[in-house]
């Protein structure tokens, strides 16, 4: 589907004022690109491109970028640490189509949180959801170091700034690359939010779910897409191990059940892609969670 005039407008206005080396300053936050020897690609795995339902997408027009898309909210404050919230997009988008397409950037900045929104390119309008150099070990780790550095540049964090409490959050296909950051990242994820992207990897996910009784994890999914079936198959592996969650609709989700539960799984009624700003779930979850402060008014 082609998106609305509005949001191809949107994004010229985006990609035009973030393409730039520059910080901008539109309106509440600064937004800037930088590029990362540590994202996704190019990738060995991906050198002669991706061959899906017998349609090539070349290493050279999906695999060969490393950009990644950096929000901060201008009043934010982070002396001696920052916190990060990463977004990975699903098949056929890029960093700046999914801010644009999903509204993460005026959901995030609506939440009102002390941190920074980052957005990695993965398989650049590809439907693939291979995560290339980010499932490799200590790869997430340098990325961060790399966001580190980025704002550091900009003088919106200070020198001796290290990185805090982590959330990753996710569309679709970007299960598979969460799942492997969370596994081989070496850094320490606070916070797991699907956007109807629990296709597999469950055993990745059970595994972190266990190794610390604070991780957070947040799933919601819609129906006859194949999570549906892959949700269910999570809660029994939890009540096999007697772990307590939360299974609710969609309509039923309150602050107060984000805010008292850690594991929470959402059956929504709602489309594929409208689960993210139809209504605007990823900042409903954003504000109800505990890891993240408020920036000072």
């Amino acid at each position: 589907m082609k998106p609305c005039a509005y949001y191809l407008l949107t994004f010229v206005f985006l990609t035009t004022a973030c393409a730039c080396s520059q910080a901008q300053e539109p309106n509440n936050a600064v937004i800037f690109h930088i590029s990362s020897a540590h994202t996704s690609f190019p990738d060995t795995g991906r050198a002669k491109g991706h061959m899906y339902d017998k349609v090539l997408y070349s290493a050279a027009e999906h695999y060969g970028d490393s950009t990644v898309l950096i929000i901060a909210p201008k009043n934010f404050d982070a002396k001696k640490q920052v916190d990060l919230v990463f977004w990975f997009h699903g098949w056929r988008n890029n960093v700046d189509s999914a801010a644009v397409k999903y509204q993460l950037i005026r959901q995030f900045l609506a939440s009102k949180l002390n941190a920074v929104l980052v957005l990695a390119e993965t398989a650049k309008d590809s439907p693939d959801s291979y995560g290339g150099k980010l499932e490799n070990a200590g790869v997430f780790k340098a990325l961060v170091g790399d966001v580190l550095t980025g704002l550091k540049s900009k003088h919106l964090i200070a020198k001796n700034c290290t990185s805090g409490h982590i959330l990753l959050a996710g569309h679709s296909g970007a299960y598979r690359v969460m799942a492997r950051i969370i596994q081989n990242g070496q850094m320490a994820v606070d916070e797991t939010i699907l956007f109807d992207a629990l296709y597999a990897e469950t055993e990745r996910f059970m595994a972190w779910i266990q190794a610390d009784p604070s991780h957070r994890f947040i799933d919601i999914y819609t129906d006859h897409g194949g999570t549906d079936d892959e949700t269910r198959g999570m809660m029994k592996l939890l009540d096999t191990i007697h772990t307590m969650y939360v299974s609710t609709q969609e309509r039923a989700v309150t602050p107060q059940m984000l805010q008292a539960n850690r594991l929470v799984f959402i059956h929504s009624l709602n489309e594929h892609d409208k689960i993210i700003a139809n209504p605007d779930n990823f900042l409903l979850y954003l504000e109800n969670e505990p890891f993240l402060k408020k920036m000072k008014e």
